[in-house]
């Protein structure tokens, strides 16, 4: 297909269009001109040569008959027609009489090709015909001919019938020399015209490339601005209409280029703005947080007309705390400082504890076989396990079912299609209950961990709730976004989802969200088993100030 699309394209190319119209219209141009002047050299050989051999024949019957008596012998009609064939012109000559005795007697100088029966009716009928005399015709006999084929030769075949009386003649002259002079004229042509289509399309060649080759300078330089070489400019000579659209490319791309630099001012402003609010906010958030867990500590002995109050103050501070750390996550994944701090985790056990440590243990079932390790970054790990199980668990229906295994990708022999080979449990084959207590310390000894290999890491959190409605699922990974504007208002901070993306982004995988034909919706988690190449050679690039992750506490999103 790719090979038939690259055909497709060459042949509809522009260069190859300039090329065809340059030869069509030379082609046009050469056959017109080759077809008018062999049509014109074509009548004017012939014309010439039927002229001269007419011409010579009238003489020749004139000359031949006036001394043959008004009713020759046959003898005599032979020795005459022997005379007129004689001449330079090389016609056979076939003279038809009436002796003495009222028969009819035929002489030919060439009994194999010129007879009385060889002679076409029309032309004996027009001969034999005689013609009133008047003002506007003189003779009662004219001369006659007509051209006519005889073994796939050509020969001119005329007669004429001595007026006042006497024999009546006819001439039969090939053609074939005239017949090859205008082969031989129209096979000149023909090279000529191969020739022109030739030069032509050289011609097309080099307008083409003269013409193109702005163009292609154009392309090149509008692919370096889609890819975000913003400082392109095409180098503008002469004053035609190519050198005018270049000048209108460089001034676009010098608008682009401005406008590009104002937005990019206003965003980093705006970065810089968030950053420097959470900070600031942290101090005075810090001081609330601790008087509100006071609060919360001393809530049972409180007037019973202020314990709402203060219960509003304890979960309203949580939640902006948690949007602040929200919103300095999400400036640095905007400022592109957020880093990975790996270390080889075993997935089952970093689930395990995610659930253990938000008290989720009776909700969620866990489907997944210890012992499969991976180098991943654990915080960011547990900020995505927990902001895809809360979410779940907030929107959807229990039981929230979460299964983990491995797919080893293998590259096929197209270069667009992938083989996933599963090598763990299957989603969806079974369920396990998430363990209650501790697992095995032999199962956790280092030297009886593999390290991780190859393939993906796959994680699917499934809910048995309504779904996810088709309008909103392009976008349960935008921020701050809202499934029902009527319902503004929510528990998360509208970022949980955003950053659980961010943060696969940056271990180099995805996530994915769609809605099971049996009901529920599913959120698929694919992260390699190995992100070291997206670390340094020591496999830890992260924030200086070691805070790199958001909050431990998941932050759902509204669904």
């Amino acid at each position: 297909m790719l090979r038939r699309a690259s055909g497709l394209l060459r042949w509809t190319s522009l260069r190859l269009r300039l090329v065809v119209v340059f030869a069509l219209v030379a082609l046009t141009a050469a056959v017109s001109a080759s077809g008018i002047a062999y049509w014109l050299n074509r009548n004017t050989v012939l014309d010439r040569t039927q002229n001269a051999v007419l011409k010579d024949f009238r003489k020749a019957l004139e000359d031949s008959t006036r001394s043959l008596p008004l009713r020759p012998r046959c003898a005599e009609l032979q020795d005459a027609a022997r005379q007129m064939a004689s001449g330079p012109q090389n016609y056979a000559v076939l003279l038809i009489g009436v002796d003495r005795e009222g028969k009819a007697c035929a002489a030919t100088t060439d009994k194999d090709l010129l007879t009385l029966k060889s002679v076409p009716k029309s032309l004996r009928t027009a001969v034999n015909e005689v013609r009133p005399v008047d003002e506007s015709n003189h003779y009662a006999h004219h001369l006659y001919w007509q051209r006519q084929e005889v073994g796939d030769v050509p020969y001119l075949v005329a007669g004429a019938k001595v007026i006042g009386g006497g024999p009546t003649g006819y001439l039969m002259k090939s053609l074939a020399t005239e017949r090859q002079d205008l082969n031989s004229l129209a096979w000149s042509l023909g090279i000529a015209t191969a020739l022109a289509l030739v030069g032509s399309a050289l011609l097309a060649q080099a307008a083409a490339t003269t013409v193109l080759r702005p163009v292609q300078r154009l392309g090149h330089a509008a692919r370096q601005l889609g890819e975000g070489r913003l400082d392109t400019r095409l180098r503008v000579t002469g004053t035609d209409e190519l050198a005018d659209l270049s000048r209108t490319f460089n001034r676009t791309a010098e608008r682009l280029e401005q406008r590009v630099d104002e937005l990019s001012a206003r965003e980093a402003a705006s970065r810089r703005f968030v950053a420097d609010m959470s900070h600031e906010l942290r101090t005075p958030l810090t001081a609330i947080t601790a008087v509100s867990e006071v609060l919360e500590e001393e809530a049972d002995s409180l007037d019973p007309m202020i314990a709402p109050a203060v219960q509003l103050v304890v979960s309203e501070t949580r939640r902006l705390n948690d949007l602040v750390e929200n919103l300095m996550e999400v400036t640095r994944f905007d400022a592109g400082t957020a880093r990975l701090v790996l270390d080889d985790v075993d997935v089952a056990d970093q689930v395990t504890a995610c659930i253990d440590a938000r008290a989720w243990l009776d909700a969620v079932e866990l489907d997944a076989d210890r012992g499969i390790v991976a180098r991943l970054d654990p915080r960011r790990l547990d900020v995505i396990l927990a902001n895809l199980i809360g979410n779940a668990l907030k929107h959807g229906g229990s039981p929230v079912r979460v299964s983990v295994h491995t797919e080893d990708v293998r590259r096929g022999d197209a270069a667009d299609e992938d083989e996933a080979v599963t090598t763990g449990p299957a989603a969806g084959s079974g369920t396990r209950s998430a363990p209650e207590g501790t697992v095995d310390e032999a199962a956790e000894a280092p030297e009886a961990r593999p390290r991780p290999g190859g393939g993906q890491l796959v994680i699917r959190v499934r809910d048995h709730g309504p779904g996810i409605p088709e309008e909103v699922l392009p976008h349960v990974f935008d921020r701050f976004y809202k499934a029902s504007a009527s319902r503004p208002r929510s528990e998360g901070s509208g970022l949980g989802l955003s950053i659980a993306l961010e943060n696969a982004h940056i271990h180099g995988g995805e996530i994915t969200a769609a809605n099971l034909p049996e009901g529920g919706a599913v959120f698929t988690l694919r992260l390699p088993m190995d992100a070291s190449p997206l670390a340094g050679d020591d496999g830890r690039v992260g924030d200086p100030n070691g805070r790199d992750g958001a909050a431990d506490e998941g932050t759902e999103d509204e669904r």
